[in-house]
């Protein structure tokens, strides 16, 4: 009895180790990140503060960036791990079409890319 209470102590222990993942926000855009694609690849927005919660759902790290029709990076958010989820916030958005992609290197390429519609 006492090796099953200690092996519920150290399950628990470890339970808590490692990345939290927050729940995804009220009024927030889920994207869902895989190699080598984002799930929507069409992305349909308001213009001025928004909110995308991002699920890596591949077996690498993944990011999305936000570029405009200018090829300049309006946004980038942090790179999220196999398995985690991360909330990225874009204060200030304007309307336009902008392409979403990820930066880690050859994802683009092999087709990690979609479209961010503003309005």
């Amino acid at each position: 009895m006492r090796g099953l209470a200690i092996g519920l102590a150290a399950a628990a222990l470890l339970a808590g180790c490692g990345g939290s993942s927050p729940s995804q926000p009220a009024g927030s855009t889920k994207v869902t990140m895989t190699e080598f694609k984002f799930d929507p690849s069409s992305i349909s927005v308001a213009h001025g503060k928004v909110v995308f919660f991002l699920v890596n759902s591949g077996t690498t790290q993944h990011d999305l960036a936000i570029r405009d029709s200018s090829n300049n990076r309006v946004a980038v958010s942090e790179l999220v791990s196999a398995g985690d989820s991360s909330i990225f916030t874009v204060d200030n958005i304007a309307a336009g079409t902008y392409t979403v992609f990820c930066t880690q290197q050859g994802h683009e390429a092999s087709g990690m890319k979609g479209t961010l519609t503003v309005t």
